[in-house]
């Protein structure tokens, strides 16, 4: 089951640079792929806002 980011993403970035497989895309709110997404949880380990979790 892939990590979701949900409303409170501020955009900031700092998930896309660490995503090792390139799975989060841009936006208001950014996008995982769920498609790409491996599990590893380092986008939620270094989000600020504490958006991405498991659904």
């Amino acid at each position: 089951m892939a990590y979701v980011i949900g409303e409170d993403c501020i955009a900031c970035g700092t998930c896309i640079s660490e995503c090792p497989v390139e799975a989060i895309s841009e936006g208001d709110i950014y996008h995982i792929d769920p498609d790409l997404c491996t599990e590893c949880g380092t986008c939620a380990s270094v989000c600020p806002n504490e958006a991405i979790s498991l659904p």
